[in-house]
């Protein structure tokens, strides 16, 4: 742990450096008052020495005022340093897991990572703020006090210091007690935020099912525990506290009565004694501040703990064999032998290959849990196959820096995702630096114009979070045009219209056939017709492609295809299409430019727009 402790200070050495040497400052400072009581009582009282009476009250208010002084600076610069590493740190958490895999998500709550960025590094502050210097210099004037003590008597500064080594020895073994406590203590807390979080995001389940006595329940067992582990290390705090409290008043008692008897012995002055009892408070001091720093120490220690296990994930471009760069993908996407597994034992793709030619579109379909959207994950380089090939482009996605790949990849997700922000800040979420005019013509492909248009705000109405403002059906005309911006050499579509009436589906289909031109398309679709057009179809089913081909080959087979295809539509409506219409790839009309055509032109000119501006 402390190699990782300087890690976090290295940077920051010369302003902690600066803080010890103030430190020293401050508490030479304070040992003047103490030092002068001897001659105040023995010297201007005792033998009536009255000169020196104004140099020891300067020296005293000097020594206060450059105590002040310094105490001043230690806060303006190491709380505030602390308080800028605090941020520092934070920002540097958020960075590293958002480069963490996606499989690193699905095994960690979305409200544990939140609780590990913003509260696992607020108590570091003591490791370079005044906590840690306060401590230090509670040695500093210990270490100096004892050798003033001991120049004044040796017995009762033995006597003194016995004591404080067997309060510091139990100390050290209520430490070992109370650490667990404090290790534990964040992840109680990530768990109960965590799952607080779950519920909020999820309310209008909770209401639906009448659950909101359930979630309370489940609430209050989380923070019950939490408040459990609160009072054991309160009460082992507090007994910690009695104990130091009880050191000092114990050892007081005891040098008052031991300087009582030197000095009617005549062996002591009674300036000597209270100069005794000053000094002694600084000795034992320290000890009392274990106590109420101590266990600050370890809470920080135990958070940098939790952060440097978040630090030390492997990020998806660490990889050592990530070394090829797609500097322009042209489309190709070849499955070879893949195998998959998200926990070992339990395979979810069994030896699936098929190729993609550049610019077709592959569609597949299947019962829920067949294995799907997990192709679609390695397509996206979300995963990385257990056994066999992902290449695009002939390249292996293993060895490809995902960078270079993941911006010309365009995703529609069947769970339309849209942050708390504008219609416009949503859609330009796939290129910041698009301009108006691109981003208006997505919106127009996508058919958002026709709901945008009509808010009062227009594209700068803000759509709450995860867009809760918009229905189902504008979410993902959303989510459709941010894909559309993107430009995508290759353009996954998950269920991208499920969400949509018939009507504005036979819309969007329109501008989705004119986004799919030329690109490497890959469709999930449980609504079979929305594939019949599709180059290939692939029937999943238990993880292995158990049929392939165009919906007229599939349907003529009369297979699995056929089956699911029937089910969804009956064999009677499913026939409004002869043999064979519309069963062939899409012939899309070619303009001038061999850009895609339809009548009126403005879906065309937007798209042809978005890709000059692109390239």
């Amino acid at each position: 742990m402390l190699p990782h402790v300087w890690e976090l200070i290295k940077p920051r050495r010369w302003v902690l450096a600066g803080g010890f040497a103030l430190m020293l400052v401050n508490r030479v400072s304070g040992l003047v008052a103490p030092y002068t009581l001897r001659a105040l009582f023995d010297r201007v009282i005792g033998k009536h020495q009255a000169n020196l009476l104004p140099r020891i009250v300067l020296a005293v208010v000097g020594a206060t005022i450059l105590q002040g002084i310094t105490s001043y600076l230690l806060t303006q610069l190491l709380s505030k340093s602390s308080q800028r590493m605090i941020t520092e740190l934070r920002i540097s958490v958020q960075a590293h897991i958002g480069r963490l895999p996606v499989s690193f998500y699905d095994a960690n709550k979305t409200g544990v990572l939140v609780s590990r960025i913003m509260n696992d590094v607020e108590g570091i502050r003591n490791l370079i703020g005044t906590g840690l210097v306060d401590f230090a210099g509670g040695i500093v004037t210990a270490t100096l006090a004892l050798g003033y003590l001991l120049s004044v008597s040796v017995s009762m500064t033995a006597a003194a210091f016995v004591a404080v080594v067997i309060f510091g020895l139990g100390l050290s073994k209520a430490f070992k007690t109370i650490r667990p406590m404090y290790r534990a203590r964040p992840k109680l807390n990530a768990e109960v935020t965590g799952r607080l979080t779950e519920s909020l995001g999820g309310v209008r389940v909770v209401k639906g099912y009448h659950a909101e006595e359930r979630e309370e329940k489940v609430f209050q067992g989380g923070v019950q525990k939490l408040l459990d582990n609160v009072l054991q290390t309160l009460t082992a705090t507090s007994l910690m506290s009695f104990s130091a409290t009880a050191l000092m008043g114990i050892v007081t008692a005891s040098m008052m009565f031991l300087g009582a008897r030197n000095i009617l012995a005549g062996t002591m002055s009674v300036g000597t004694l209270i100069s005794f009892m000053g000094f002694l408070a600084f000795l034992i001091a320290p000890v009392a501040q274990i106590a109420s720093v101590g266990p600050q120490m370890t809470e920080a220690l135990a958070g940098l703990e939790r952060t440097r296990e978040v630090l030390s994930e492997k990020l998806e471009d660490q990889d050592p064999q990530r070394t090829e760069r797609l500097d322009r993908v042209q489309g190709r996407v070849d499955f070879e032998n893949v195998d998959f597994a998200y926990d070992p034992g339990k395979p979810v793709l069994r030896d699936v290959s098929f190729e993609s030619a550049p610019g077709t579109s592959t569609a597949l379909v299947g019962p829920s849990g067949a294995g799907k959207s997990t192709i679609i994950g390695l397509i996206a380089a979300f995963y990385v196959p257990t056994g066999g090939r992902v290449l695009v482009d002939g390249v292996d996605l293993a060895h490809v820096r995902l960078d270079s790949y993941r911006t010309q990849l365009g995703v529609v997700l069947q769970e339309t995702f849209l942050f708390d922000g504008s219609i416009r800040e949503n859609v330009a979420f796939a290129r910041p630096d698009a301009s108006d005019e691109e981003i208006l013509a997505a919106c127009r492909i996508a058919r958002v114009d026709e709901f945008a248009e009509g808010f009062e705000k227009k594209y700068e109405t803000v759509v709450g979070e995860r867009g809760v403002k918009l229905s189902g059906g504008q979410k993902q005309r959303v989510s459709i045009a941010r894909a559309i911006l993107a430009d995508p050499r290759i353009l996954i579509l998950d269920e991208a219209t499920s969400s949509l009436d018939s009507e504005s589906e036979a819309l969007i289909q329109e501008g989705l056939r004119f986004l799919m031109h030329g690109r490497t398309t890959f469709v999930i679709a449980h609504r079979l017709s929305t594939i019949r057009r599709a180059d290939q179809i692939l029937v999943v089913e238990a993880g292995k492609i158990i049929e392939r081909g165009t919906h007229a080959s599939l349907y003529s087979d009369k297979g699995r295809y056929y089956d699911l295809y029937t089910r969804q539509h009956g064999i009677e409506t499913n026939l409004f299409l002869a043999p064979g219409e519309g069963d062939t790839p899409m012939e899309v009309p070619q303009g001038t430019n061999g850009e895609a055509d339809a009548s009126g032109g403005a879906l065309p000119d937007a798209i042809r727009l978005i890709r000059e501006r692109r390239t």
